[in-house]
């Protein structure tokens, strides 16, 4: 028996989409570690489980590489949203995703039947500490700085948009050496739950460059709860508009910061291949 599944990225930032109700998936953590390995697997930042929804047309759940279970995806959102779209699972333009951070509507840019962009509604931001989560005193975390076990200290601005994220703003963001920072802040023992770690460098208002250190995935091309906490991190701290330009390794994403609340992100979705993966495996 084998399972099939198809290739998708946003931005470089790739999953595995399995869809359960013709493969369904006992130990999705396991799955997601075996088939995410670059070398032994088929190579992803994890895999999304394609699934009926409870209140609305679909639901998506997301594994990490690790095999640890994720709140959100920002980039996995805009690509299920082709993934069904080019499918035939919907003829809608416009519907709702359900998530373990809630529900997210995403509206979907057609051209010939393709879905060549996506924007979708990724909820009121968090600031507070409690709700990070992060341990210390209530209020936001702006610029604090975080001590690491080797002695060195880092600042962070932290947001949640439906998983947590520390944001630390740094001169060259390109040149930051992820593997040695990025493990470090993820699993400090100030977050209980870990955390996305995003480094960012702002070109002006409108724009800023971001790389991240994805919890429970490592080094990721892209982000779009990434970009989302990086935004909102420049703005809370008043280094940019409410609406920006992520510049990340293989493109951009639109990151908007509404006047009624809520985050939006828009960008590409590319589909890659279709595979088959052996079960017994």
């Amino acid at each position: 028996m084998t399972i099939e599944y198809a290739k998708l990225h946003g931005l470089g930032n790739d999953y595995l989409f399995i869809d359960t109700a013709r493969h369904p998936i006992a130990d999705p953590g396991a799955l997601s570690r075996a088939m995410s390995h670059r070398h032994l697997g088929a190579g992803a930042d994890g895999i999304i489980l394609v699934m009926q929804g409870e209140d609305h047309p679909f639901r998506m759940r997301i594994f990490n590489a690790d095999g640890s279970e994720a709140e959100t995806c920002g980039n996995g959102i805009r690509c299920f949203a082709k993934y069904v779209y080019e499918r035939g699972m919907t003829r809608a333009t416009e519907f709702i995703i359900e998530t373990l951070a809630g529900p997210n509507r995403v509206q979907l840019t057609v051209n010939n039947r393709r879905v060549v962009s996506v924007r979708s509604n990724m909820g009121a931001p968090k600031f507070d500490r409690s709700q990070i989560p992060m341990t210390g005193a209530p209020g936001q975390v702006l610029e604090e700085p975080l001590r690491l076990g080797d002695g060195r200290e880092v600042k962070i601005t932290c947001a949640n948009i439906g998983n947590p994220h520390a944001v630390s703003f740094v001169e060259d963001a390109t040149k930051v050496d992820l593997t040695d920072l990025g493990p470090k802040i993820e699993n400090h023992p100030a977050f209980p739950e870990r955390t996305n770690v995003e480094f960012v460098s702002v070109l002006d208002r409108d724009n800023i460059v971001m790389r991240i250190w994805e919890r429970g995935s490592g080094i990721t091309m892209a982000s779009g709860s990434g970009s989302c906490g990086a935004a909102l991190a420049s703005m809370i701290t008043g280094r940019v508009n409410r609406r920006v330009a992520v510049h990340l390794v293989y493109g951009i994403l639109n990151v908007e910061w509404a006047e009624e609340g809520s985050v939006y992100q828009e960008g590409p979705a590319t589909e890659v291949y279709c595979g088959l993966w052996p079960e017994e495996q």
